[in-house]
């Protein structure tokens, strides 16, 4: 299928692994110009370089920026749109916050989750709109998880942040569809990246079950019966920010193998 993006100019935020990685890859291979960041820069660029060997040709752009710091959002933003000289599509991203249940996070752990997870897209999307709209066309897409719609106890803060995340990418998709700009959002369940190896330590440590326990233990409550591949869920994304999915926006796709047991 023709996604119509390539040409198109994408900011990636976390990209330098998992998710992020995987989506500006995608995007990367469907010829659109992309944009990654990190606050490792030995990370962004090795991550930079696997996309354009196996791309010949790919335009990637590295910014090294710390996504709990709304300057640095803003200046990703920017200065993608000054390298490429649009802004077409952006995809929304953070690290995991802390994980933990009420007995385990701190005040401190949900003051860093605001910045590092809540207020970091929310600052890309502002920042993203007025190039948006220079254009009449953009993409926005929020890489947010499953606790959206089905809480977990171990993931407090993620519980509690990202359906912020959601309500306000909700609230702007009806303003900004008059402008040809959609907002989703995708849910990622179990998907086997780095995040999930630290998720599945901190179970261990704390419930006295082994690491290939935990895991076993989520793949049981997946009706797929496996984890969930990084491509899996970029190739959602990269759908969301083609035409194809121009009458698509303001909704949020569960990724998870069948994981959320709710209607809607």
């Amino acid at each position: 299928m023709e996604l119509g993006i390539r040409g198109r100019a994408a900011a990636v935020a976390a990209s330098s692994r998992g998710l992020g990685f995987a989506c500006a890859f995608e995007l990367a291979r469907e010829g659109a110009s992309v944009a990654i960041c990190s606050r490792d820069e030995a990370r962004v660029e090795a991550a930079a370089a696997r996309i354009r060997d196996a791309i010949p040709g790919a335009n990637v752009r590295v910014l090294v920026a710390d996504l709990s710091s709304e300057p640095d959002c803003i200046r990703f933003i920017d200065e993608t749109a000054s390298a490429f000289g649009r802004l077409d599509i952006v995809v929304t991203n953070s690290g995991g916050p802390t994980p933990g249940s009420f007995d385990q996070v701190s005040l401190a752990d949900v003051r860093r989750g605001v910045d590092t997870t809540l207020m970091s897209s929310i600052a890309l999307m502002t920042a993203a709109v007025p190039h948006l709209r220079r254009n009449r066309w953009g993409r926005i897409v929020n890489i947010l998880s499953v606790t959206v719609k089905q809480p977990k106890t171990s993931l407090l803060v993620s519980n509690t942040m990202r359906p912020g995340i959601l309500g306000f990418a909700k609230s702007i998709s009806m303003e900004l569809a008059k402008d040809d700009i959609t907002v989703n959002n995708v849910a990622p369940g179990y998907t086997k990246t780095e995040r999930l190896d630290e998720l599945s330590e901190h179970l261990s440590s704390t419930q006295r079950r082994t690491q290939e326990e935990v895991v076993a233990e989520w793949e049981r409550t997946i009706p797929a019966g496996r984890l969930g591949r990084p491509e899996e869920l970029a190739a959602v994304v990269a759908f969301l920010c083609s035409e194809r999915a121009s009458f698509v926006t303001g909704v949020t796709i569960q990724v998870d193998g069948g994981q959320v047991s709710s209607l809607l």
